[in-house]
């Protein structure tokens, strides 16, 4: 609970010194000319709102019994109609004009029932409410050289390609990689671009898992974001910290994840590969071992059409992330078309999903119940995917 009201604090905190400043500067600016006051009257909002709105129908040919695609922390219910996430939000930048920003996410949904969590460590007190909090921020940007910022709270993670939410990414359903890699970090980060090509960031977390509570021993990491050209970008964050009972430094987990992303104005293509590392404190302190890499493509083909194509592996060789043995390779395929009204966009996505797991525990729910609580397996399976996502943004500031 001592989390939960440092977090609380901090936000409070910021957003009285956010307040007092704004009353400050307001009093101490001097009367302007006509004309820069009209300039300053055109629509340029500090601030932007929404919300959205994300269902699907996930359809699974092997129809198991418990509705569920085994091993995973979201999309995770098939064969019937489920909203898997809806949000509120509102968000201001930190701005060398304003230098305070916040942002604040409310969220409810199948996929924010389990995405933080561990299965190896116990969970986060007061995790129940704080996973209907999706971000929940404050941010400073100091006058220090070219910039420095500084952000306080529940924030997105600087680890892996995906977003929680499907309607920022190109597929409806997450990668593997996305999954078991954090979606939120709770801490502090700080990044400053030391050039106009490179920026690092570093931050001090919670855990890997920002709704677990394995022990009272932050994790740290960082991330150096480069930009090899107009088109090019690649990126290199880890992050390394204990995330079991036991704090000593044998038995930290390592991740290190590496983006590389082509972007044009009709082609996307990226490569994202992560591996993590961890000694297990268990009889024989053995070394787990967690590798994927997937390759988002996407085509923007003409006007609201869009089509996309990831094609992925993931290896967790002693069944510590997943809690299964296995290897999976994975393909997917998503056809997309966006109907825009005003500040209200419609996303209509078609996805065919292809599965396949092998290892000593792998495989996916098919059929009945072949013992109580306990659903038969097949190696492979096969999804295929209708969702329709609705979000409604305020414009954002110039």
């Amino acid at each position: 609970m001592s989390r939960i009201r440092l977090l609380c604090a901090a936000i409070f905190v910021c957003a009285a010194a956010r307040f007092a400043h704004a009353q400050t500067t307001d009093a101490a600016v001097p009367a302007q000319p006509a004309a820069a006051a009209a300039a300053d009257t055109a629509p340029n909002p500090e601030w932007q709102y929404g919300a959205f709105l994300d269902g699907a129908y996930i359809e699974d040919p092997n129809d198991p019994a418990n509705h569920l695609f085994r091993s995973r922390g979201t999309a995770w219910h098939v064969n019937n109609w489920y909203v898997n996430m809806a949000g509120a939000y509102a968000k201001k930048k930190a701005t060398e004009q304003s230098r305070w920003g916040t942002e604040i996410l409310v969220q409810d949904g199948k996929d924010d029932e389990i995405f933080g969590f561990s299965a190896t460590a116990p969970n986060l007190k007061g995790a129940d409410f704080l996973r209907h909090l999706g971000l929940a921020n404050a941010s400073y940007l100091a006058p220090v050289g070219k910039g420095l910022t500084i952000q306080g709270g529940i924030f997105g993670s600087l680890i892996g390609y995906d977003s929680l939410y499907a309607k920022d990414n190109f597929n409806y359903t997450r990668s593997w990689g996305a999954d078991f890699t954090p979606y939120l970090m709770l801490g502090v980060n700080a990044s400053y671009p030391f050039t106009d090509r490179l920026t690092g960031t570093f931050f001090v977390v919670n855990g890997y898992w920002h709704l677990a509570d394995a022990n009272s021993v932050p994790s740290v990491g960082g991330q150096a974001a480069y930009k090899l050209s107009a088109k090019d970008t690649l990126k290199e964050t880890i992050l390394f910290g204990p995330h079991q009972s036991d704090t000593s430094f044998k038995f930290w987990r390592f991740i290190s994840d590496t983006i590389v992303e082509h972007k044009t104005d009709p082609v996307t293509v990226a490569l994202d590969y992560n591996v993590s590392t961890e000694q297990v404190d268990t009889a024989g302190t053995p070394t787990a071992l967690w590798m994927s890499a997937q390759l988002p493509m996407q085509w923007r083909v003409h006007g609201p059409w869009s089509v996309s194509v990831r094609p992925e592996v993931a290896w967790d060789r002693d069944g510590r992330w997943t809690l299964a043995k296995q290897t999976v390779k994975a393909f997917t395929a998503t056809a997309e078309y966006r109907i825009p009204y005003q500040w209200l966009t419609t996303i209509l996505r078609a996805e065919y999903r292809v599965d396949d797991s092998r290892g000593p525990e792998g495989g996916f729910y098919k059929g009945g119940y072949v013992s109580p609580g306990s659903v038969g397996l097949t190696p492979t399976q096969n999804l295929f995917i209708f969702a329709a996502i609705f979000t409604f943004d305020s414009p954002a500031p110039h």
